[in-house]
């Protein structure tokens, strides 16, 4: 008779091939992909962090503001400067004609409540809008903090949500101090970078101007960065709206100029460098200050047509230039945020936890297969086999896919281990059962992994699926513990009810001929002796 392909042995084998291929790496330190340790293993930097989302508020009124001033422009609508005045937008229509003009463009815009008074336009956010202006702020800025840690190159930060408006920063690692506050400041900076008119009528007395006044003329008081040569406290008055915002900008490096000194270059989009060529177009001989986070860097004056290009200078070195690459590329923070809690893991306290889980591991392991050796005998030893090529399979996995390993993820795998070694035992307490009742060696095999199978799968499943759910609805550490949770499940059921399987299929021809059942099994045959006929051509499927 032709005998059956074995494919659970075959499965079984290539998965502890793979298994240990793939895991190699974590396991021994050698090139290629690991599993990434996170912060409570290997210590790092944590950061929780408050965004002010009234200032994203703002942020919103003042892009609406530009955006309006600039269709109004393009469409040559005559009304008085678009200005902001507290929480409000505020301008004047010329021409009552042209409302229907206005009304359209005003049309574009969603989650605004438009009130016309005597030619006077008065804008402001509906109460819905506010709360989803928020939403998105917090969502932005988690976006926004992980791009800029993706393009810093650090390996698997951590950025989560925490209440109604706190983000909590994890980035594993060791870090000096000088490293942590760089860090610190790369992921808080708001970087919001702004393209402004230079009031030149009234600039000249800004010194004595209040904020109220400036104000009533649409404009603001800002700054100079420091250390840019302008003179201590120097000033600079601005049209309050801008002409153009850093979420225009495609890219963003950092370079040297022509004195050797560290600059920005950056490249605009092509609806910002329409905007932006239009206005420089019209304001030639006329200054334009270039405004990071409300601080003037540069006003340099407009010679000829910028198009999609341009420069930002001051007093940077290597590392602040491409800081401010990295967080211009990224986007801009939607509002400003404040560190609430800075804490550092020591590695120490990592190396004590990985020694702990560690040491829970391996003596729950060999006490494992201690019980299971002297209990089922070589049963037992096929069992530990899967239970080894389960561990790996977990490790090789995790590796693949660059996953973190955390503290909880390392109880997970000890839970696993435990959920592994249950599915075993169900599988010989059932090929024992299947003993007593009479049934040959062969016999009981086949109805214990029937009947086993159907206690596993639905108990594994039901684990899974609670899985998913940790997965889906925590965050942090508590994922890693899902994660590697649900890959041990998907491991036990390949090692232990196809992987074991297989290993017995293979021994089918040793298995037909032996009536010492307490060899294999830990059981003795004499209920097997002459109660039910032998029958050891039973054929495994």
């Amino acid at each position: 008779m032709k005998k059956a392909f074995n494919y659970r042995l075959w499965v079984f084998i290539l998965v502890a091939v793979l298994g240990v291929i793939f895991s190699l790496p974590s396991i021994f330190g050698i090139q290629g992909r690991k599993v990434t340790l996170g912060l409570d293993l290997q210590g790092g930097l944590n950061l929780l962090l408050e965004v002010k989302t009234q200032e994203a508020i703002k942020a919103r009124l003042s892009s609406l503001a530009s955006s309006i001033a600039y269709e109004s422009n393009e469409k040559k609508i005559l009304i008085d400067s678009v200005r902001i005045v507290d929480d409000r937008i505020v301008f004047e229509m010329f021409d009552r004609k042209e409302k229907p003009q206005i009304e359209q463009i005003l049309a574009k815009f969603s989650g605004i409540s438009v009130v016309e008074d005597n030619n006077t336009f008065s804008i402001t956010f509906t109460q819905e809008e506010i709360p989803k202006i928020e939403e998105d702020a917090l969502n932005q800025a988690i976006s926004t903090i992980r791009k800029r840690l993706d393009i810093f190159g650090l390996q698997e930060p951590s950025v989560t949500k925490r209440g109604k408006n706190n983000i909590l920063v994890e980035v594993p690692g060791k870090n000096t101090p000088e490293e942590e506050e760089r860090l610190r400041k790369l992921i808080s900076k708001p970087s919001h970078l702004q393209f402004m008119a230079v009031d030149e009528d009234r600039n000249a007395r800004v010194n004595l101007m209040s904020e109220s006044e400036a104000q009533s003329y649409g404009d603001v008081i800002l700054p100079f960065a420091q250390d840019l040569n302008e003179g201590e406290g120097a000033l600079l008055l601005v049209k309050k709206v801008p002409i153009l915002d850093g979420s225009a900008i495609s890219s963003a490096s950092p370079a040297r100029d022509n004195n050797g000194k560290y600059v920005v270059n950056f490249t605009l989009n092509s609806d910002g460098a329409q905007q932006f060529g239009n206005f420089t177009a019209k304001n030639i001989g006329k200054r334009l200050a270039i405004v990071l986070d409300d601080k003037v860097y540069s006003a340099p004056v407009v010679r000829a047509r910028i198009s999609d290009s341009g420069q930002i200078s001051g007093n940077f070195d290597k590392n602040s230039a491409a800081d401010l690459s990295i967080t211009l590329k990224s986007g801009a923070l939607p509002a400003s945020m404040e560190v609430i809690e800075k804490r550092g893991v020591g590695p120490s306290l990592g190396a004590d936890s990985i020694r702990a889980s560690l040491i829970a591991l391996v003596s729950g392991f060999v006490m494992v297969v201690i019980f299971m050796v002297l209990y089922y005998n070589i049963a037992g030893i096929i069992a530990v086999s899967a239970l080894l090529v389960n561990i790996v399979l977990i490790v090789a996995v995790m590796s693949l896919f660059g996953a973190t390993l955390t503290l909880p993820g390392m109880a997970g795998i000890v839970l696993t281990v435990g959920m592994a070694v249950d599915a075993n035992i169900i599988i010989n307490e059932r090929i024992r059962e299947a003993l007593r009742l009479g049934n040959n060696v062969i016999k009981s095999i086949e109805i214990g992994y029937a009947n086993a199978s159907r206690a596993i799968f639905d108990s594994n499943i039901t684990t899974f699926l609670i899985a998913i759910l940790l997965y889906a609805n925590a965050t942090g550490a508590i994922q890693g513990f899902a994660i590697t949770l649900s890959l041990g499940i998907i491991a036990s059921i390949l090692t232990a009810i196809i992987g074991t399987h297989g290993i017995y299929v293979a021994l089918l021809p040793k298995l037909a001929k032996t009536n010492n059942t307490f060899l294999w099994f830990g059981i003795k045959n004499g209920s097997t002796d002459s109660k039910q006929p032998q029958n050891n051509h039973t054929k495994i499927k």
